[in-house]
């Protein structure tokens, strides 16, 4: 902890640090002989702590992440007070207390709460026997908070975090797990009188599951506030599509670090009327400069965009064939091989430590956090390669294609290209581009069958299995610092087996790009040729593309992954796509849609109108009829 380096030394280590003043290194020098000998390379772990008063022993522990000795110092606490129930509403409650205030004035930092609440954890679990045996174990939270992922969702390790750090704040948290239906939240918050109801997703089909919560919420006459977070949530769509479901309170909550003050803001007599009246005013602001721009932004007719569309000279390209057409499944893939491959900025934001890898273990002020973080991920990537927790299964298929009508892809059966495997649909940009800028759709980059060009598409699903087993064997041992872990470095192993993946495709099984020879920087920074788009992402946003191509390559059996009703991928580290080889491929974002394209993709996929404005609610650039 920074507060704990004495004053004297941390005046003169920043002077030199920050460049303080002109004598900053004499004046280190000065006193460097009162500390040598002193760290714990030297002299091995300081222990003196030990010889504190038992309180003021837990609250060190708690506040430093220290485990190995809460039980026997919360056994000698409860010998001291009359119920042990007063252990946690004292020494224990006072000790997180701390750990809270530090966490919301920017001094300790979410890996180091998360350990925190461990060593609550295995406080509490040793008290619990006692408790009961008292029938008495009213502990006066500061409020009931119901947390769930949604409907079809699968991912829950934000939630998790979010549901730790509150806990850590004397809230109780009520954790109903992932692809919780609007019923049983419902059935729930009322069962437990939920003073707060909070809902959780990744995927794009959450965010319309979220705004049908929340307009049962107000058939059923709730009055809790509502809080909406995840990776695909945002102030703006809260605003505009969920908040006006419900009469009560909606609000976004971007990250752990934040649920607190929101939390405590809404339950508080004090801070509620203040907190929304600032909340309803920024909310209505961003509504009404959302309406704005969506007036102001020209959409073209779907003919217009198409006419616009990514020029390429078929005539002077010939696609590259793959060596071997067909599927080729990878069951059990090395781990050790994938460790190279991942990507850690994402694993640090996942923690909310925020900066690029490697340069984030040397930041000033979360380096030493971030490099104890790195530290604990390499020890339980061992551990995972050692014992084989985790396994990793992958699919790639490669089919000659072309593209049709513009904006749909066939996937042929053979070379013969007679029959059918599975027809593709994309969608185009349909905002007004300026000069010289096409309207992009996939299908552009695919040869079209008029071209008399023979070109090909790839398909792959990967997915790490065995995360949610490990997390619940700490999980059961209160240590829910290693659960967000292990889950946390499965997402990051499935990036990781993706972009090792894609490489062998370039360079091996499709092999366009034989002599390709780039670092894992390069990897992360896409300087490969072609990409590998996403359904459900910018590119392609509509999720129900996912179900062809999982069944154009049966990822269920030959990869172990399998769909929610709403087309999240099961288990949640897993990752699928398309396979583009043309060199002039890019990502790119689909945008706002109009209605004409709308209802044209609903006719080309043979789906009712509402059913496909429903998936792509997101991106409709119009109000859908009821």
């Amino acid at each position: 902890m920074y507060e704990d380096i004495p004053a004297e030394l941390r005046e003169r280590v920043e002077n030199v640090v920050l460049n303080r003043r002109p004598d900053a290194a004499e004046g280190l020098i000065e006193i460097a002989p009162k500390y040598a000998g002193k760290g714990e390379a030297a002299k091995g772990p300081d222990l003196a702590w030990r010889e504190l008063p038992v309180n003021e022993r837990i609250a060190h522990a708690l506040v430093h992440g220290l485990d190995e000795f809460i039980e026997v110092d919360t056994e000698e606490s409860r010998q001291q007070h009359a119920r042990p129930i007063e252990v946690i509403e004292g020494p224990l409650m006072n000790g997180m207390n701390v750990v809270g205030d530090l966490f919301g004035a920017g001094k300790m930092f979410l890996p180091q709460v998360v350990k925190s609440a461990r060593v609550m954890k295995k406080a509490v679990a040793h008290l619990v026997p006692f408790i009961e045996a008292e029938k008495n174990a009213d502990t006066k939270p500061k409020g009931k908070i119901l947390m769930a992922t949604v409907k079809g969702d699968v991912h829950d390790i934000g939630k998790n975090i979010v549901g730790v750090v509150l806990a850590c704040n004397n809230y109780e948290v009520i954790d109903l797990g992932v692809m919780v239906p609007a019923a049983k939240i419902l059935e729930e918050a009322k069962k437990h009188n939920a003073d707060v109801i909070g809902l959780s997703g990744l995927i794009t089909p959450s965010l319309d599951e979220m705004a049908h919560v929340a307009k049962e919420m107000q058939r059923e006459g709730f009055k809790a506030p509502l809080l909406i977070g995840g990776a695909t949530t945002s102030r703006v769509h809260t605003a505009v599509k969920i908040a006006p479901n419900y009469e009560q309170p909606v609000v976004w909550v971007k990250d752990a670090s934040r649920g607190v003050g929101v939390a405590s803001s809404l339950l508080s007599d004090n801070l509620r009327a203040g907190f929304l009246a600032k909340h309803q005013a920024e909310y209505q602001e961003v509504r009404e400069r959302h309406a704005t721009k969506s007036a102001q932004t020209r959409m073209l007719t779907l003919a217009e965009a198409r006419a616009n569309k990514t020029k390429i000279d078929w005539s002077a390209c010939t696609p590259p064939a793959p060596p071997k057409l067909g599927l080729s499944p990878l069951k059990n893939y090395p781990i050790e091989e994938l460790v190279n491959y991942i990507d850690w900025s994402p694993f640090f934001i996942t923690w909310e430590l925020h900066g690029r890898y490697p340069a984030i273990l040397k930041d000033e002020k979360i380096g030493k956090e971030a490099t104890k973080l790195y530290n604990d991920a390499q020890a339980m990537l061992k551990r995972i390669i050692a014992d084989r927790s985790l396994t990793a299964h992958g699919v790639i298929g490669l089919f000659p294609a072309n593209s049709v009508n513009d904006d749909d892809i066939e996937v042929y059966v053979d070379e013969s290209r007679t029959a059918l495997r599975t027809t593709l649909h994309t969608l185009r940009q349909q905002d007004e581009k300026p000069p010289g800028r096409p309207n992009r759709a996939l299908a552009d980059f695919i040869a079209p069958k008029s071209s008399g060009r023979k070109d090909y598409i790839g398909a792959f699903t990967v997915g790490i299995s065995g995360a949610d087993e490990l997390a619940k064997q700490f999980e059961a041992k209160h240590d829910d610092y290693n659960a967000i872990l292990v889950k946390a470095l499965a997402d990051r192993l499935a990036e990781a087996f993706a972009e090792r993946l894609h490489e062998r495709v370039r360079r091996e099984f499709w092999g366009y790009a034989k002599d390709e020879n780039l670092n894992n920087d390069a990897l992360i920074g896409e300087a490969y040729q072609g990409i590998r788009p996403a359904p459900g992402y910018p590119a392609c946003p509509d999720h129900t593309e996912k179900g062809l191509l999982f069944k154009l390559i049966d990822a269920p059996k030959n990869a172990g992954v399998k769909l929610t009703e709403s087309y999240a991928m099961w288990p949640a580290a897993a990752v699928s796509g398309f396979y583009f080889s043309h060199p002039d491929t890019q990502y790119f974002a689909v945008g706002k849609l109009g209605r004409d394209q709308v209802e044209d993709y609903a006719r080309r996929k043979g789906l009712d109108l509402g059913v496909v404005e429903r998936w792509l609610s997101p991106n409709l650039g119009y109000e859908p009829e009821d």
